[in-house]
């Protein structure tokens, strides 16, 4: 799997989402949902990082979806 699939916790994370097209939002939001799966299943857990990304990118879609 190529490494741009997945976003892991020390790649960059853009400070604001707001600032995002939502083409990109949706890519970044793949990459760490893949990169969450990719946890869980070699480590057991999803490392604090890659949580704390996948709801700051919930906490934008809920925000552009009002």
């Amino acid at each position: 799997m190529s490494k741009n699939l997945r976003i892991t916790p020390g790649d960059p994370f853009p400070q604001d989402l707001e600032t995002l097209k939502d083409e990109k939002l949706q890519v970044l939001d793949s990459q760490v949902q893949r990169q969450l799966d990719h946890e869980i299943v070699a480590d057991g857990e999803s490392d604090p990082e890659t949580e704390f990304r996948h709801h700051e990118l919930d906490t934008e879609f809920e925000q552009r979806g009002n």
